[in-house]
This record gives structure tokens, C-alpha cells and sequence, in this order.
């Protein structure tokens, strides 16, 4: 499921903003990017790894790992070289700009626009955070309204997404479990069965 482009907190949208969930998606601006412009699959793969790498950055080593694992390193670093720059083509690609988001500094890549980046499995994360600290169902249900599907459906077979695919959506049935109890607590049972609903919908064999 793709989600509108988020806004920043000035309402307007950031210079960079990347979908994982439920579909991958790049969004300059206000413009989205269209699937067809990727026609270098590994160039998305090296946009979804920083998306989701710690600060949004990588050692070299560690890319050319996850997306040419069976490569000697020479072969590697000249694909790599090949898909930085396909990837740099599209991000920067009119109408829409995301100039000098790509940087590769001596051992490390990084992904790091000028403008403000806006990352959906960060904005989730940080909203599960804040419903768990209030106890407020209206926070739940804000925090899972931001988990429009399973992280990187598409890529089901690249190891570097599973365990963190995972992640997210444990995240997820865990924010529905804890949802219906606080629903449950308040005494709106209708509310409490509507949310295991959606746990079991997602994960039919959850045994509690």
C-alpha cells in the first residue's frame, strides 16, 4: 500500500522521502519517483540498504557484501561504482532533484540529501515508541496507521531484509496485542476485538 508523501513539520513535504513499508517507494518533493525509473533493480537495493542502515550509512565492504556476495571484490567495486551512479542519474532526474543525496567517502557510502529525509520504518518506530509511553489507544492506533504493509515484500529472498522485515512486523502485532488490551481495560470490548481481528488477520497462527 503506498501512503501519501508525509510533510515535514513546516507542512511541507521533505526534500527526501522513502516508503519500505508495504512497498518501496522514493518521493522528491512532492514527486513521486515511478517504479519504471528504476530500471537498475540493484540501484534500489543500494537506496532500500542506506534506508535502512543505522545513520544511513555503510561501509563499502558491507554493500558490496549484501548486493554481490558471490563477486571477487574487483568485479564487485565496478558494480558498485555502476549502480551509484544509475542511482545518483535517477535521484536527479527532472523535474524532480534530490542532488548529492549519494555519497561515497573513501570506505563508506551514505545516503544524505541537503534537505530533510524522511524514512517510513523510522517514523514508525519512533510513533510505537511514543504510543508505549503514553498508553493512549489513540496513539496505537496513530503508530499502526504508519505500518502500511510488510517491509520490502518484494525483496522476500534478500537476507539483508529479512531479520529487519521481521522486526517490523513483530512490531506491529505486538502494537495490536497491547492495543486490545488497553481497549479491553477500558472496558470497549468491540474496540479490543476489532484490533485482535487485525492480529489474526496479519498472523492467523498467533497463538495467544
Amino acid at each position: 500500500m503506498m501512503l501519501d508523501p508525509p510533510e515535514a513539520a513546516s507542512g511541507q513535504p521533505p526534500a527526501l522521502a522513502i516508503q519500505l513499508l508495504g512497498g518501496f517507494q522514493v518521493t522528491i518533493g512532492a514527486t513521486p519517483i515511478p517504479a519504471s525509473a528504476w530500471r537498475l533493480r540493484k540501484a534500489a537495493s543500494l537506496i532500500k540498504l542506506l534506508a535502512l542502515a543505522p545513520a544511513h550509512r555503510l561501509p563499502r565492504e558491507q554493500v558490496l557484501e549484501a548486493l554481490w556476495p558471490d563477486l571477487e571484490p574487483v568485479a564487485a567495486l565496478n558494480n558498485l561504482r555502476y549502480t551509484l551512479h544509475i542511482a545518483r542519474q535517477i535521484l536527479e532526474a527532472p523535474p524532480h532533484s534530490a542532488e548529492r543525496a549519494l555519497h561515497l567517502h573513501g570506505e563508506q557510502l551514505s545516503l544524505q540529501p541537503a534537505g530533510e529525509l524522511h524514512i517510513d520504518t523510522e517514523a514508525f518506530a519512533a510513533a510505537a515508541m511514543a504510543a508505549r509511553r503514553t498508553d493512549d489507544p489513540a496513539a496505537y492506533e496513530a503508530a499502526l496507521a504508519l505500518y502500511a504493509g510488510e517491509l520490502l515484500a518484494e525483496d522476500q529472498y534478500e537476507d539483508w531484509a529479512a531479520s529487519q522485515r521481521e522486526t517490523f512486523r513483530d512490531t506491529a502485532l505486538a502494537l495490536l496485542s497491547e492495543l486490545a488490551a488497553h481497549y479491553e481495560t477500558r472496558g470497549d470490548r468491540r474496540r479490543a476485538i476489532t484490533a485482535l481481528g487485525r492480529l489474526v488477520h496479519w498472523e492467523p497462527a498467533h497463538e495467544e
